[in-house]
C-alpha cells in the first residue's frame, strides 16, 4: 500500500529549487510521485514503502544546498496521490495583503520613521523625509539579505542580468544597499548617490521586467529569503520608486 508523506524542505527559493529537489526525490528507489512548493518550502511525496530518510538527503545535497527538516503523515492507499491543488504555490491562495504584508509593514514603519526624523528638524523638509526614507529602505532590506546571503545569492542569480552571469553579484549587491543606506543616512556625497541609486535600482528593475514576461516564476529576492513574495509588478514598483525618489532628489 503507497504511503503519503510531506517534507519539509530548506533551501528551496525559486522554481528552479523546486524542479531540482522534485528530480532528486523522484531518484529514490520506491518513490511513486512528487510535488514541490518552494514557496511553501515543502514536498508531498508518496511511495511504495516509507523512504529512507538518509538516502533522501543524501539525495538533495547532491542535488543542492537542501536539506529536509520535517516530516509529516503516513496515510496508505493504493489509488492516493499527491494533490496537485493542494501542492500549488501558496501565494496563489492568499489575498494581496497577506502576501505582501510583511513588505507593507516595512514600508509603513520605515515611512513613519523616516516622517518622525524630519519632523525633528528646525523646518520640516519634504529633502530630509525622502533621505531618511530611502535610508531607511536601503539598510532594513540590506539587513534581510544579509541574514542568508547565500540563498539571496541564489535567489537573486535566477532574475538579475547581472547575477546570472557572475554569480559574486549576488553576494555583493547587500553590501551595496547598505552603503546607499549609510551615504543617505549621513548625507555624505547625497549627488553621487542619488546616480549610484538611478544605476543600481534601474538596473536591477531590467531583470525584474524581462521575468515578468517570462511565463517562469521566480521568487523575488528584495527581503533575502526570510520572506517568500513573488516577483511581480510590487518588486518593480519598489525599484522604480527608489529611481523617482533619487532622480527627484537630484533635481531639486
Amino acid at each position: 500500500m503507497a504511503k503519503n508523506l510531506t517534507y519539509t524542505i530548506s533551501g528551496m527559493t525559486c522554481g528552479g529549487c523546486a524542479a531540482k529537489v522534485k528530480s532528486a526525490l523522484l531518484k529514490h528507489p520506491g518513490m511513486l510521485a512528487a510535488e514541490v512548493s518552494h514557496q511553501e518550502g515543502r514536498a508531498m511525496v508518496q511511495a511504495d514503502t516509507k523512504p529512507d530518510s538518509d538516502k533522501l538527503q543524501q539525495l538533495l545535497a547532491d542535488a543542492g544546498d537542501y536539506r529536509i527538516t520535517g516530516i509529516s503523515g503516513n496515510n496508505t492507499s493504493d489509488d492516493a496521490k499527491p494533490s496537485r491543488a493542494s501542492s500549488v504555490d501558496g501565494q496563489e491562495t492568499l489575498s494581496v495583503w497577506e502576501t505582501y504584508k510583511p513588505l507593507l509593514l516595512i514600508f509603513l514603519f520605515v515611512s513613519g520613521v523616516a516622517a518622525l526624523a524630519s519632523f525633528g528638524e528646525d523646518v520640516f523638509s519634504w529633502r530630509h523625509l525622502l533621505r531618511f526614507f530611502m535610508a531607511g529602505f536601503f539598510i532594513v532590506f540590506s539587513f534581510f539579505k544579509f541574514l542568508d546571503l547565500k540563498g539571496f545569492a541564489r535567489s537573486y542569480s535566477m532574475y538579475d542580468l547581472l547575477a546570472k552571469h557572475w554569480k559574486g553579484y549576488g553576494y555583493v549587491y547587500p553590501f551595496l544597499e547598505l552603503t546607499l543606506g549609510v551615504l543617505y543616512l549621513t548625507a555624505l556625497n547625497l549627488t553621487a548617490t542619488h546616480i549610484a541609486t538611478i544605476v543600481i535600482m534601474g538596473f536591477s528593475s531590467i531583470g525584474v521586467i524581462r521575468n515578468m514576461l517570462s511565463p517562469k516564476q521566480v521568487q523575488c529576492a528584495c527581503l533575502g529569503t526570510v520572506f517568500k513574495l513573488p516577483l511581480g509588478n510590487v518588486t518593480l514598483i519598489e525599484d522604480l520608486l527608489m529611481v523617482a525618489m533619487a532622480g527627484l532628489m537630484l533635481a531639486l
